[in-house]
Formats: C-alpha cells, sequence, structure tokens
C-alpha cells in the first residue's frame, strides 16, 4: 500500500513534468510514448518486483496475437488468452496468499492491462473485420484502422499513468493524446466564435486536478478513521446477530458498506487525477460552458450515494470497467447480455467465490428492478409528490439492494457469505423472485439490439 501511494504520488509530480517539458509542440510523439512506457515499467518493477513479469509476459504474448492472428479471429484469441492468463494468475493468489491481498499482489495492474488488451483486440476487429454498418455509432467511432506499433502497443498498455490503477481507457484515444489531438478534437466540437472566442481556448487540467485531489484527501482521511471502526466483519459477528433486530441489522449494513468505499474513491479518483496532470482525460465542454476533465473519471460520487435505481448505481461505480463490460461483452453477447456481462465481471475481478455471490446476486436484482421501473415507474409521474415519495423509496432500497449484494465481495469466502445471507433471511433474493415471476422481463435478442443500434447509426448518419 505504501509503495502504491508512493508509486502514484510520484507519478502525479512526472504527469506535470510530462505535460510542461514533454508536450507536442516540445516532444515527438516517439519520445513521448517512450517516456510513458519506460515509466511505466519502472513503477511496475518498484511496486511489484519480480511478479511484474507477469505483467510483461502477458502483453507480449498479445502482441504476438495481435500481429499474426487473423483479423476475424484477433478479439477471440486475444480475450481468450488475456482473461485465460488472468484467471490462473489469480487462481495462484488463492493457493499462495490465502485470501490475503498483500503488496505483492500484482493482479490489479493484471485486470487493467487485460481491459486494454481486450478493448484493442475487439476495436481492430471492428475497425479493420467488419463493415461500418454492421457497427453500433459508438464502434465506428473507436474503430482502429490499423496494428499499432511494438512502441504504440507498449505506451498504451504500460504508460506510467495508467499502469499501477488504471484507468483503462480507449485506444484512439490515448493516440490521440500523446500525438497532441486529444484536447483540439474535443474543442471543435462547439463553436467558438457564437461564443465570442476568436481562436480556441486552451483549457488547463490544474483546477480539476486540484480538485479531486482533495476529494483524495478527505477519502484517505474517511478510510483511515470510518473503514478502521466499521468493519464488514462485524455483521456476522454472533453477538452482533443475536442482540440486534433485522431492521437495525440493515441499517448498521448500510453504515459498513459506506465505509468501504473510501478507498476506492481514493485510488480511483487518485488514478484520475494524475492522467489529468499529464493532460489526458479532457471530455470537452458542458452546457454552461465549463471544461470537463472526466473522460477517464472512475466514478460520480454525486450520482452514487443519490442513486435511485440499481442501473444507475452501477453506472457511475467503476465507470470505465462498465464501459470496458458494455464494449467486450454486452454489445456483442448473441443472447441473455446482461447474465453473461455479470458473469464475466465476476471473473475478470477473481475466483474468490464472494465475488461469484455478489455478480450473480446482480444478476437477479438487475433484472428485478428493471421489471419494476418498467412497469411501475409511469404511475408515479403524474405528480410532483408522487415522484418524490417515488424517488425517496427507491433511494433507500437501492442502497439496500447495492449493500445486500456487494457484502459478499468483501468477505470473500462462502462460510461468512452464507451467514450474512441467512442472518437477514435471503431477503433480497426471495423478493427479487417474486417480481420476476409476476412481472416477467423477456431478454433483448441480439438481432433486436442489432436493428436498433442500426437505427441510432442511420439517425446520426441523417443528421
Amino acid at each position: 500500500q505504501i509503495n502504491f501511494v508512493a508509486c502514484q504520488l510520484f507519478a502525479l509530480l512526472a504527469a506535470f513534468w510530462f505535460r510542461i517539458y514533454l508536450s507536442p509542440s516540445h516532444a515527438s510523439s516517439a519520445v513521448r510514448h517512450a517516456f510513458a512506457t519506460l515509466f511505466g515499467i519502472y513503477f511496475a518493477v518498484f511496486c511489484f518486483g519480480w511478479y511484474s513479469i507477469h505483467l510483461f509476459v502477458l502483453v507480449m504474448m498479445n502482441y504476438g496475437i495481435m500481429n499474426l492472428a487473423s483479423i476475424p479471429n484477433i478479439h477471440r484469441y486475444s480475450f481468450v488468452v488475456a482473461m485465460g492468463y488472468l484467471t490462473l494468475c489469480h487462481i495462484s493468489r488463492i493457493y499462495i496468499f490465502h485470501y490475503g491481498i498483500l503488496t505483492t499482489d500484482f493482479s490489479g495492474p493484471l485486470m487493467i492491462i487485460t481491459q486494454k488488451i481486450t478493448t484493442l483486440a475487439c476495436q481492430l476487429h471492428d475497425g479493420i473485420g467488419r463493415q461500418a454498418e454492421e457497427l453500433t455509432a459508438e464502434q465506428n467511432r473507436l474503430a482502429v484502422k490499423s496494428r499499432p506499433s511494438l512502441l504504440e502497443y507498449l505506451s498504451y498498455l504500460l504508460n506510467f499513468m495508467s499502469i499501477i490503477a488504471g484507468p483503462c481507457s480507449n485506444y484512439k484515444d490515448y493516440i490521440a493524446f500523446i500525438e497532441g489531438r486529444h484536447v483540439h478534437m474535443k474543442l471543435l466540437e462547439v463553436n467558438w466564435k457564437q461564443k465570442g472566442y476568436d481562436r480556441l481556448p486552451d483549457p488547463s487540467p490544474t483546477g480539476a486536478v486540484m480538485y479531486k485531489l482533495c476529494i483524495t484527501l478527505v477519502s484517505l482521511i474517511l478510510f483511515l478513521t470510518l473503514t478502521k471502526n466499521f468493519p464488514m466483519a462485524y455483521i456476522i459477528d454472533n453477538e452482533f446477530l443475536d442482540k440486534t433486530p433485522f431492521l437495525s441489522r440493515l441499517g448498521y449494513l448500510y453504515v459498513v458498506t459506506q465505509a468501504a468505499k473510501p478507498k476506492y474513491y481514493f485510488a480511483w479518483t487518485l488514478a484520475d487525477a494524475v492522467n489529468n496532470a499529464a493532460g489526458y482525460g479532457f471530455s470537452g465542454v458542458d452546457e454552461r460552458g465549463t471544461f470537463r476533465w472526466d473522460l477517464l473519471s472512475n466514478l460520480n460520487i454525486w450520482n452514487i450515494e443519490t442513486a435511485t435505481s440499481f442501473k444507475m448505481y452501477i453506472e457511475n461505480w467503476n465507470i470505465q470497467t462498465a464501459a470496458w463490460l458494455k464494449r467486450v461483452c454486452y454489445d456483442r453477447a448473441p443472447w441473455y447480455p446482461t447474465a453473461l456481462t455479470f458473469i464475466l465481471s465476476a471473473l475478470w475481478h477473481g475466483i474468490y467465490p464472494g465475488y461469484y455471490f455478489t455478480f450473480l446476486t446482480g444478476i437477479l436484482i438487475t433484472l428485478a428492478a428493471r421489471a419494476i421501473r418498467n412497469n411501475c415507474r409511469h404511475y408515479f409521474l403524474s405528480s410532483v409528490p408522487l415522484k418524490i415519495a417515488y424517488d425517496v423509496v427507491t433511494w433507500a432500497v437501492t442502497q439496500l439492494a447495492v449493500c445486500y449484494t456487494v457484502a459478499p465481495f468483501v468477505m470473500l469466502a462462502v462460510e461468512p457469505t452464507i451467514k450474512f445471507y441467512k442472518s437477514v433471511y435471503f431477503h433480497m433474493h426471495i423478493l427479487s423472485i417474486l417480481v420476476l415471476l409476476l412481472l416477467p422481463i423477456r431478454p433483448q435478442s441480439h438481432s433486436v439490439r442489432r436493428a436498433q443500434n442500426q437505427a441510432t447509426l442511420n439517425s446520426i448518419k441523417s443528421k
């Protein structure tokens, strides 16, 4: 953990230096690629020692696949090899570390690299192996038309800004950043003459970085206080279960789940700040004319804490991983995309049983929440008081459903998970099953989704 924080703080300083002294106006793309790669490799070795060899082995294996495999199969081979290697490493952690997350835990960077490898492979397949009319609007925008060079490939996967904690970004966005086109492309989407500008502005990430550093500081303080004082294990303590009523247990479950969040807020927001400090992450201009630096943001804390649906919560938590799952699985699954996406997410996280309890429960609750929303929400939109009441109730249910779902993710093992679910009478499982029996939903087929995607693409082209 100390190595992680030290590397990220050093990466933050290096990112400022990179943006100022190795900007596209001062250095060539090759120099920027080389610097980002070499520093990334150094950070990996510093943090994980010889375990970092796993990162380099996976990267080079898939570079071979990318250059030798046929385009129609490149995404399949890359996916199988990357996920297979990651899973083998997860299995080794079970037997070597015995559920411990030690400083030698190299799985975090390996998970990010797996995302990037499969993302690039799918986008290469889209760009070279498929026709434009077969793609969604987003797939068309992100499609990669030619295989990257070795330096570009290594820089994308191993750059110092994301090697330790991510996030995963799209290959075309990263190359545009290195080549100095990243911000310019986003600015061209706005008519600046109408806003009184005679030339394009030069947005600075400094304000966004300072804001995100403040969030990381608050998150660190909360982690050092709340997380230590409200451990998840207490919700299955025998004395606690014997003396605490059911509703009070649910209330405490919400408290301990809140206490577990700051470490994620800290790590993801700091990683976002590192990328922004290097000049990467500009996403455009909002309706008020404010420059936005959230292209790589992994969470939206306000939307998480005020979420009134399970879907809204998921979409704002670990945003870049959710985007990866959508692009490599949900949009390409021939059937049952929701279930397959949750299963892939569990497999990507590891082989601890708690992950599978969480994501399999997530499938059930997602489908039930969707059924309720589709069948009931419109009845509460006729007046403001009804809408407020609906939002309050759905907020409370959503927060408790999330707590119920993610508890096994923190506990990891089977016995504490079963003990927890027994203590709360499996109530969310039972309620979700009843909802699905009373309000069944039909899984959306691949052909229907493809037709919808094509309609969207045609609409965009006509505009």
